[in-house]
This record gives structure tokens, C-alpha cells and sequence, in this order.
């Protein structure tokens, strides 16, 4: 469809449509540059219920590594709307990780761009993307911190991650692909906080694995507040 002037759209689950289907999305559209818009669900633990088969957390560590692919994602239905209208014609290969777990803040949007929610002159900088900005805004909302968002994985904005190069960056996220590209600015004094070396084997909401893994509000503020100290 592409090769013929189309803009393709394709959906399904996430780990369907990008871990099963690397090598297709890596040569029928990355090599052969041809454009077309990928729009996952279900990423990370939004399925958790349904158990390993249904999760997925590698996609955007995974499609960062193409040549020539763009990877959103985007955390708010603000975000989508903007993001998929800019860049659903434009003749690239583009991934949106979608959510049906938005968070509900409200932040500039411009595709490439990362977002400065706090600036507070602090010795520490969070930075997180996607739908968990949510829990990480809540988290910190009272703490001496500078908060930075992405929305776009890829291009990663580095020039908003150089402005707090010379800050400790703690970097929340619950996949891999967003630390990765961070590190992509050399010099960083980078941490992750997200995912254990294992398969996510519990059941419940996605609220209950993001508890079990320390990603719920409370012990990304503790988690925080332990590396505050250590700075200060």
C-alpha cells in the first residue's frame, strides 16, 4: 500500500505487532523505506491479567534500533491525537504505543520535543514517558526535583536531556527503550527504575504489577526521596 501512495494503518496487540513481526517491520518498511503507521495496545502490563504472553516491554528498546523509524509514545488522548496528525504521512515508518490507561496531565505537544514539567535548580532530574507520567507527576509533585516528559522515544530530544546534564537523572519507566535513549547523550549520570531481570508471573490489574515492581506513587516517591538525601 505504501509503495502505491498509501498510508497504511496497522493495529493489534503490542507484542504481536512488534516483537512477532520484527523482521518484517525491520525489512518490508525500514529497509525498503516505506512509510506506514504501526499503533500497538496492551503494552507493558496492560493486559496483565492474560499473563507473559501478553505482555510486552521491549518494543520501543527494540524499533529505536531501525534505521530510519520514528516511536511514540504517547501517555494522554491530547497526545495521540496531535502526534498521529503530524506524522501519519509523512513517508516514515512510525510506531505509536498506545494505552488505554491514560494519565490525565496536560502538556505541550510537539513531535521530537521532550517537556519540562518542574525546573526546580535541583541536583536531581526525573524523567519518564508515556502513560506512567501519571504516578511520577504524583509522586514528586512537592519534592525538590526537575521533571522532564517525553512523548517521542525517537527522535529523543537531546537537547532538553542537556540541559540537566550536569544533575543526577533518574529515569521511571515501565519498559525498556526510553533509558536507552537517554543514554544516547554521553556524560550522563543515568539510573533506571523500572523493570526486574524476570517475567512479570503475577496476575492482577495493571495497578497491582506496577505496585509489585515499584512503580506506583508511592515508592517512586520513596525511591526518590532516598536518592534526595544521598544528592543533598
Amino acid at each position: 500500500m505504501s509503495s502505491q501512495g498509501f498510508y497504511p494503518f496497522i493495529h493489534t496487540i503490542t507484542p504481536f505487532i512488534t516483537e512477532r513481526c520484527l523482521e518484517q517491520i525491520k525489512l518490508d518498511m525500514c529497509y525498503n523505506k516505506f512509510g506506514g503507521n504501526i499503533l500497538s495496545c496492551g503494552a507493558s502490563f496492560d493486559y496483565a491479567w492474560d499473563g507473559a504472553s501478553h505482555h510486552c516491554y521491549t518494543d520501543l528498546a527494540v524499533l529505536i534500533m531501525l534505521p530510519g523509524m520514528e516511536v511514540i509514545q504517547p501517555g494522554s488522548t491530547k497526545e495521540v491525537d496531535i502526534l498521529l496528525k503530524s506524522q501519519y504521512n509523512n513517508g516514515k515508518p512510525t510506531y505509536f504505543r498506545l494505552s488505554d490507561h491514560p494519565h490525565d496531565i496536560d502538556v505541550a505537544v510537539e513531535f521530537g520535543k521532550g517537556v519540562i514539567l518542574k525546573d526546580s535548580g535541583a541536583k536531581l532530574t526525573i524523567m519518564t514517558a508515556g502513560p506512567l507520567l501519571g504516578n511520577v507527576f504524583k509522586a514528586c509533585q512537592d519534592l525538590k526535583v526537575n521533571l522532564v516528559y517525553f512523548h517521542t522515544i525517537k527522535p529523543i530530544d537531546k537537547a532538553i536531556i542537556s540541559k540537566f546534564k550536569e544533575t543526577d537523572i533518574m529515569v521511571f519507566h515501565d519498559a525498556f527503550g526510553l533509558y536507552e535513549a537517554i543514554a544516547e547523550v554521553p556524560n550522563l549520570s543515568l539510573s533506571y527504575h523500572g523493570l526486574p531481570d524476570r517475567f512479570c508471573d503475577w496476575y492482577g490489574t495493571l495497578e497491582d504489577i506496577r505496585k509489585k515492581i515499584g512503580l506506583d506513587p508511592e515508592s517512586i516517591r520513596n525511591t526518590i526521596k532516598q536518592t534526595s538525601r544521598r544528592l543533598d
